[in-house]
């Protein structure tokens, strides 16, 4: 019975996921943004009880993987495409296809995604921006429109050009050769782990500061740290 509980919390993320989905389709990306946050809690809490449980299976990393293309892939990418659609409402041509390019996100989170399961080097690191922390990249700038109330934010998430270069450098850096930082602990100790500490407390004091426009600056430090100070195999 206990092997069925990660599997059920899986379940949960990818129940978030869905529901995000549809609340994208029909424009509200507030609320979309929110169930997808619900399936990456759920996305982190399924894999520690696999393996507090000692439950670790095959088809649980499966799983994992197809609920996390629906949370972490399909959902954000629903996001770009309507983020640049409404940047471009006031000129757009009923023939454009720049708001499908959101959809790139999608392609490049399911190879990711596929990339990592057979992978047998990321147990301690991500190799490539792990698509949990890209969607929370994306999925801050429909809350930061919606609730920061700046002119100046919001001239600049609803320019085509800037959305057009945060969704080709996000479907970069979702398969990029890069080391970055996991926020796995083998020991508490501060030295063994002093990145990821640095990680937290600036993530920390970033939302107090900046709310949902501190989440960018945290997924940009979490790079530049992670190639300050490189993961290294365990």
């Amino acid at each position: 019975m206990k092997a069925f509980v990660p599997n059920f919390i899986t379940l949960l993320n990818l129940l978030s996921g869905g529901i995000a989905v549809i609340f994208a389709v029909k424009g509200d990306l507030s609320t979309a943004a929110l169930f997808v946050f619900f399936g990456i809690f759920f996305d982190f809490f399924d894999g520690f009880l696999a393996r507090k449980l000692n439950v670790s299976s095959e088809m649980g990393l499966q799983l994992d993987s197809l609920a996390d293309l629906v949370t972490s892939g399909l959902a954000p990418a629903l996001v770009l495409v309507n983020l640049i659609e409404l940047s471009i409402l006031p000129s757009q041509d009923a023939n454009c296809f720049l708001p499908y390019l959101g959809l790139l996100v999608l392609l490049c989170s399911a190879y990711r995604l596929a990339k990592f399961n057979i992978s047998t080097e990321q147990s301690q690191f991500f190799i490539g921006l792990p698509t949990p922390a890209n969607t929370l990249l994306i999925m801050s700038l429909p809350l930061i429109l919606d609730y920061q109330n700046s002119d100046s934010y919001n001239a600049l998430i609803l320019n085509p050009f800037f959305l057009v270069v945060v969704t080709l450098l996000s479907s970069f850096l979702l398969n990029a050769p890069v080391k970055l930082i996991a926020l796995k602990f083998k020991t508490w100790n501060f030295s063994e782990n002093a990145s990821k500490y640095i990680l937290i407390i600036f993530s920390l004091v970033g939302l107090i500061l900046f709310k949902f426009a501190g989440i960018p600056l945290i997924i940009i430090f979490y790079i530049i740290l992670s190639l300050v100070n490189p993961p290294k195999n365990a």
